[in-house]
C-alpha cells in the first residue's frame, strides 16, 4: 500500500523511448548544422579538410557513426539527470540517516503518532514504506483474531510489499544506462573499424595514396574511438553511482523496517 505522499513525489520519466528519439534528432541536427557547418572546412566545403585546429570539422569527419554515438551520449546525460531528481525525491527532505534515527527513537518511545508525523514531513520512498508499515502496525494492534506470530508476519509482508512498489520507480531507466555502457564502446569500435577500412582502401587505390581519403579514414577511426570510450565511461559512472544510491536507500528501508517489526514483537 502506498502513502498519499507518494503522489507528490517525482516519479521520473517512463517514456525512455521518446527520450532516445529526441536525443537522436538533436544528435543529427548537431552533426549536420554544427559539426558540418561549411565554415569549419577549407573553401567552405565539408568534403575538404577541416580548417587547421578546428575540432568541430574534425569530429564531422568521424562519419555517420558519430550521430549514433552522440545519441547514446545524450541519452546517458539525459537519463542521468532524470535519475538524479527521481532518486533525490526518493530520499526525501531530511538526511536519510537522521530520519531513520528519529523513526527508531519514536518507536522505542512507543510514539507512533510522532513516527507518522516524521513520515509526513519527510516524504520520499523510505517515508512511504514506513508510513504503510505503520498503518499495518496500528491495524494489527486492533486485531484480536490473530496470534502474535501472524501479526508480525502481516507487518513484515506489508513492509515487503511497500518496498516492492517503490524499488521499480527508483531502478527505472537504469537498465538502459547499463546497456549503453557496452553499446557505446561497441559503436565506437565499429566506427574505428569502418575508419580503418577506409584508410586502407585509400592506400590501395590506384597504387598511390589519396591523402584526403586517408586522413578522413583515420579521423573517422580516432573520433569514433574517443566518442565511444567517453560514452561508455559516463554510462559506467552514472550506473554505478545511482546503483550505490539505491543500495543505501534499500539498506535504510531494511533497517527501519526491522525496527518496526522488532518493536511490535517486543511490546505485544
Amino acid at each position: 500500500m502506498k502513502s498519499n505522499n507518494s503522489k507528490k513525489s517525482f516519479k521520473g520519466i517512463e517514456a525512455a523511448g521518446l527520450i532516445i528519439i529526441a536525443c537522436f534528432i538533436v544528435a543529427i541536427c548537431i552533426y549536420n548544422f554544427v559539426f558540418g557547418n561549411p565554415a569549419n572546412f577549407m573553401n567552405n566545403d565539408p568534403n575538404n579538410h577541416p580548417l587547421p585546429g578546428n575540432m568541430l570539422g574534425t569530429i564531422y569527419k568521424g562519419g555517420v557513426i558519430v550521430p549514433v554515438i552522440q545519441t547514446l551520449l545524450l541519452t546517458v546525460l539525459t537519463l542521468s539527470v532524470e535519475r538524479y531528481f527521481t532518486i533525490r525525491a526518493s530520499f526525501g527532505r531530511m538526511k536519510l540517516s537522521k530520519f531513520v534515527e528519529q523513526i527508531k527513537d519514536a518507536l522505542n518511545n512507543g510514539d507512533l503518532g510522532k513516527a507518522q508525523e516524521l513520515c509526513d514531513k519527510q516524504r520520499g520512498s523510505v517515508a512511504n514504506v514506513v508510513s504503510s508499515t505503520l498503518r499495518k502496525y496500528r491495524e494489527m494492534e486492533k486485531t484480536n483474531d490473530l496470534t502474535k506470530e501472524q501479526k508480525v508476519l502481516a507487518i513484515q509482508k506489508e513492509l515487503e510489499e511497500a518496498t516492492a512498489l517503490e524499488l521499480p520507480m527508483m531502478q527505472q531507466n537504469l537498465p538502459i544506462i547499463a546497456t549503453i555502457t557496452t553499446l557505446g564502446t561497441l559503436m565506437g569500435l565499429l566506427g574505428t573499424v569502418i575508419g580503418m577500412i577506409r584508410s586502407f582502401a585509400a592506400l590501395s587505390a590506384g597504387g598511390g595514396t589519396d591523402s584526403v581519403a586517408l586522413s578522413t579514414g583515420i579521423s573517422e577511426a580516432l573520433i569514433n574511438t574517443a566518442f565511444g570510450i567517453l560514452t561508455g565511461a559516463l554510462a559506467v559512472i552514472s550506473y554505478n553511482y545511482y546503483t550505490n544510491k539505491i543500495d543505501k536507500l534499500t539498506y535504510s528501508l531494511d533497517e527501519v523496517g526491522f525496527s518496526i517489526v522488532q518493536t511490535f514483537a517486543s511490546t505485544h
